[in-house]
């Protein structure tokens, strides 16, 4: 297993810790759109903070790039939170999660078209073990009931969720991976101020929520930004966008071991398949090397 491939399925580690953050930033009550502001304006700076000190030589873009931070940060992280956050109050976590989560399928197709990278039997194998896995995590029911609008914002969050991939693939050839991450923040940022009520967020603020806004900016997303960016760097991207997908499997245990969720048995067997599409998808890495 190479640094490549443990980056990405450590980004999906601290993305899938979210939850511990949102719902203590949610209780202290702040939207989940400010909360989503908060953190990419946190991330921002803190990103910021570190060129300054490290290298400022990595704040230089050129102009005419900047259309790929629109899409990393406007089109991709913007688009995609609110498309996923409008699916979670229209038709509920649990489906919203799984509609997230066909990101793979568009990153795939789209890789094939842009990247002419090769849809491999091992790469369709892991995706549908992946895809069926986070389907069983989440338990979904037959209770559910998911309408066709919420359906089809749930799968615009998972096309914008694909679109990261996609554009930072580009901005790659051209910047460092800390580079593309600060202003994809950036540019998402300025994209959400809009949406947010600023004297509101201003009111809710406390040491304990603070520390949950400097925790989600810095272990949900600076850190596994950087990390999977960088696993992109050296990965095909349709791999990677498989890799990270352990994302669902730790939400799902820390629901079980944090938050007291009960363990059933299709939660089991889809920790288990997105397990096996992980090691399959390793394996095939490793072959190639």
């Amino acid at each position: 297993m190479n640094i490549f491939t443990l980056c990405t399925i450590f980004a999906g580690v601290l993305w899938g810790t979210i939850s511990v953050f949102l719902k203590n930033l949610s209780s202290s009550g702040l939207s989940l759109i400010q909360i989503t502001a908060c953190r990419a304006i946190f991330s921002s700076f803190f990103l910021f903070v570190y060129f300054l000190v490290k290298d400022k030589n990595l704040l230089k873009i050129k102009v005419k790039d900047i259309w790929m931070f629109v899409g990393t940060g406007v089109v991709s992280l913007t688009f995609f939170s609110l498309c996923y956050f409008s699916t979670i109050l229209e038709s509920g976590a649990s489906i919203a999660v799984i509609l997230l989560y066909t990101s793979p399928i568009f990153i795939l197709l789209l890789s094939a078209i842009l990247f002419k990278e090769k849809i491999t039997k091992i790469k369709l194998f892991a995706l549908i073990l992946t895809f069926v896995g986070c389907i069983f995590v989440t338990g979904i029911g037959g209770e559910n009931h998911l309408s066709a609008k919420g359906l089809f914002i749930g799968l615009c969050a998972g096309f914008g969720y694909a679109l990261y991939s996609i554009f930072s693939r580009f901005a790659l050839k051209k910047y460092k991976p800390l580079t593309v991450t600060f202003y994809t923040f950036v540019f998402s940022s300025i994209s959400l101020l809009p949406f947010c009520n600023v004297v509101e967020i201003c009111s809710s603020f406390s040491e304990k929520s603070l520390l949950f806004l400097i925790g989600i900016a810095l272990v949900c997303t600076v850190l596994p930004y950087i990390f999977y960016t960088f696993g992109l760097s050296g990965l095909e991207t349709g791999k990677a966008a498989i890799l990270v997908t352990v994302e669902p499997l730790v939400g799902s245990l820390i629901g079980i071991f944090v938050w007291k969720e009960n363990l059933d048995m299709l939660k089991l067997i889809g920790i288990i398949m997105i397990f096996i599409a992980v090691i399959l998808i390793n394996l095939n890495c490793k072959s190639r090397e």
